[in-house]
Order: C-alpha cells, then sequence, then structure tokens
C-alpha cells in the first residue's frame, strides 16, 4: 500500500520533509501548496512533485491525499489541520502545534472527531541517541530519574535569525512566546518522558543580551533559564543564542546512574557509580569515558557508511512509524498527552517571561 502525501507551505523546511518522504517506500509525494505560488513552483521542480497549488482547499479537492505535512507558521495550523481532517486526511506537523495549547487541544481534537491521525515534528528524540538513552532507561539502568537538564543552543546569526531580526513583521514577533516558543519544543520534549504526572512549578527568567537594534525587533529575548518542579524529580531548561559552541544536549541524573545524551555529536554516554578504591576510582573515570567516545564513534562511522547518519535520521524515523501507525492501525509515536504538555509548559514560560495571557 502506498499513502499518497501532500504538504503545505514551501519554506525552508518543507525541502527537508520533500526529501525524507521520497526516501519511504510506502510514501508518494504527489502535491505542494503556498499561498505564495513561486514557492509551491519550485519545490515541485526540485524535487519532480507532479502537481503544485496556491490553494489549499483546491489541492484537498483535486488531490486524492493520505497525509498532509502542515510546515506553515503556527497560527494557521489549527485551520489546516481542520481542513486537512475533515477531507480524509492525516497530518503531520511542524512544531509548535499551535498558537497555544488551547488551540492545540482544539487541533487534536478535531483530528481524532474525524477518525484520523496526527503527529508533531519532533525528530529529535528519533535520533539513535534518544533512542539508546530510552533503551537504557527501558532497562531499567538509569533508576528512577531525579533530575534532568536540557540544553538547545541557537545562532541567531544564521538565515533565518537575521530574517528574523530584520523584519518586525516576521511570523515569530506573533507568537506568545516568540523566539523561545518557536524553538523550545526542541528542549522541551526530551524533558516530559521522565517527569510525573502532576501539577508542576515552573520558573522562567529571560532576557535579551544581544545588543540594541533600536526597533521593534529589541523586544525578542534571547537567553532563557527555566525551572521545573515536581514532587521528586526536577529538570532545568536552557535557550542560548549566545553560548559557543552552540550546543545541543541532555542530561538525565537517575538513582544508578547519569546519562548524557549530545545530540550535535550523535553520542549517549553514561556515568556509573564507581567501586573500586578511592585513589584508582579517580584515574578509572577519564579512561572509562574515553572508551565509551571511541566506542560511540566506531558507530557513528558503522551508520555513515551505511549512509543512516544523514542530518534528517530522525526525521525519516519518525515518518515512517506515523505512516505504519496509518497503515498497520497501530499506536502513533508520539503520545497526544506528550504533545499537549509541551505546549502547556511552553505556554507558561510565554506568560512568565513575556507576561502575555494565554486565555
Amino acid at each position: 500500500m502506498t499513502l499518497n502525501i501532500g504538504i503545505v507551505g514551501c519554506g525552508k523546511i518543507a525541502d527537508s520533509h520533500a526529501e525524507e518522504i521520497q526516501k519511504i517506500s510506502c510514501a508518494r509525494l504527489v502535491a505542494v501548496c503556498d499561498l505564495e505560488s513561486i514557492l509551491a513552483e519550485q519545490i515541485a521542480l526540485r524535487y519532480s512533485i507532479p502537481h503544485w497549488y496556491a490553494d489549499f482547499d483546491r489541492m484537498l479537492s483535486e488531490q486524492r491525499l493520505d497525509v498532509i505535512h502542515i510546515a506553515t507558521p503556527p497560527d494557521s495550523h489549527l485551520a489546516l489541520a481542520r481542513k486537512a481532517a475533515q477531507s480524509g486526511c492525516h497530518v503531520f506537523l511542524e512544531k509548535p502545534l499551535a498558537m497555544n495549547a488551547k488551540d492545540g487541544r482544539r487541533l487534536i481534537e478535531c483530528v481524532q472527531q474525524a477518525g484520523r491521525k496526527m503527529t508533531i515534528n519532533h525528530w529529535y528524540n528519533f535520533e539513535a541517541p534518544a533512542l539508546a538513552l530510552k533503551e537504557f532507561v527501558a532497562r531499567g539502568q538509569l533508576g528512577e530519574p531525579v533530575h534532568i537538564e536540557s540544553f538547545y543552543g541557537y545562532d541567531l546569526a544564521d538565515g533565518f535569525g537575521q530574517a528574523l531580526l530584520s523584519d518586525d513583521r516576521h511570523w515569530v514577533h506573533r507568537l506568545p512566546g516568540k523566539l523561545f516558543q518557536n524553538n523550545l519544543d526542541h528542549a522541551i520534549n526530551k524533558v516530559t518522558p521522565f517527569l510525573p504526572d502532576e501539577p508542576l512549578e515552573i520558573v522562567a527568567r529571560a532576557y535579551r543580551r544581544r545588543q540594541s537594534n533600536d526597533d521593534n525587533t529589541d523586544g525578542v529575548m534571547d537567553e532563557l533559564r527555566v525551572m521545573i518542579l515536581g514532587a521528586r524529580v526536577s529538570a532545568y531548561v536552557t535557550f542560548s543564542s549566545h553560548a559557543r559552541p552552540a550546543g545541543h544536549f541532555m542530561r538525565v541524573y537517575g538513582t544508578k546512574n547519569t546519562a548524557h545524551v549530545d545530540f550535535a555529536f550523535r553520542t549517549m554516554l553514561v556515568e556509573g557509580r564507581q567501586s573500586v578504591p578511592s585513589a584508582l576510582g579517580r584515574l578509572l573515570p577519564p579512561f572509562q569515558s574515553s572508551w565509551q567516545n571511541v566506542r560511540q564513534a566506531a558507530r557513528n562511522v558503522q551508520e555513515f557508511a551505511g549512509s543512516r547518519a544523514h542530518y534528517f535520521a530522525g526525521l525519516n524515523r519518525l515518518l515512517s512509524q506515523f505512516y505504519d501507525s496509518i497503515l498497520h492501525e497501530t499506536q502513533v509515536p508520539i503520545a497526544y498527552s506528550d504533545i499537549l504538555r509541551v505546549s502547556e509548559i511552553t505556554d507558561e514560560i510565554s506568560a512568565q517571561v513575556y507576561a502575555v495571557s494565554m486565555v
């Protein structure tokens, strides 16, 4: 069986969707759409996609599509997802979920009421190091989680950052959490699996470190620190636009061991309690850490040699699992409750750092 796929929203991220869709044997990318028709036409030409549109309703009516990838700004997600689901399409959504958790809940409900499925592009959680951590935890080797640290570095000098800071009409400025809301999924969705299903205390502080531009874009803060407290577990979330290198990692402290996952280096390292005498115990850890790094490097070489180390390997794995859940009526790869919790925590952070109402 083959799923017919369409994409709405043909900006930069749509290229990664198109590339990974075309690598999956059960999927066929047949149509793309964007209000800027030239963007839709260009991506159609780049990837040999047979149909392109500037009208979403027309694409839905003329093409028999099974899945719609929504890669537009989040203020359009709810309306587009509702139309897609009512037309019989499943939905793959770019993060963030919606403008706020309330709209996100409506979005998921309308997809479910139509008997369709949806998921969101939390692709880093499907990278090899994240899967290794998941297996490590499942085997009981972490023990009970005590504390989680999640760090996400961002470079404002790249193309997207410069576009945001040079245009006060950029869509990110419309988000309640602005720059943070557009990127926090990457940091928060790594923490939420370890948090208990209970009310959490969230403390968020943010500031702008970059120099003033003397325009409306100065309202965008670029450094964020978040503390999350449960009854028996805590977490730190750090977003930094200035720390170099722009790291991307998480650290999970457990009652048995501590795991460190680096998404830039594609490694998952374990720190365990030393059981040898203190003097020798101080000598061994660097060797043990080095040996783990060597093994991880060897694994990464094997992944590279097998063409499994491309940048969006996690997206490919997520898409494959989502399409499989459609074809074989299995569970979606990311629970809806997890998707909503990321959005709810982001809402609280946005409300604290920008003093906005989510009503």
